[in-house]
């Protein structure tokens, strides 16, 4: 369960910098995949730290 965890929160987060990357291309700017960034990143931040604390603990 752990690393099952831990590769899925590793996943969103590298997927959120890059959804972050391609938002801000420099010919203009996409709202809707920065907010989808943003939450990827939070969501591979929320899946180890805090449902793990839950499962392990």
């Amino acid at each position: 369960m752990n690393i099952v965890a831990f590769v899925i929160g590793f996943v969103l987060f590298i997927g959120g910098v890059v959804l972050f990357g391609y938002a801000w291309d420099g010919t203009h700017f996409l709202p809707l995949m920065f907010t989808a960034g943003l939450v990827a990143i939070s969501a591979g931040i929320f899946i180890p730290f805090h449902l793990l604390k839950h499962v392990d603990g």
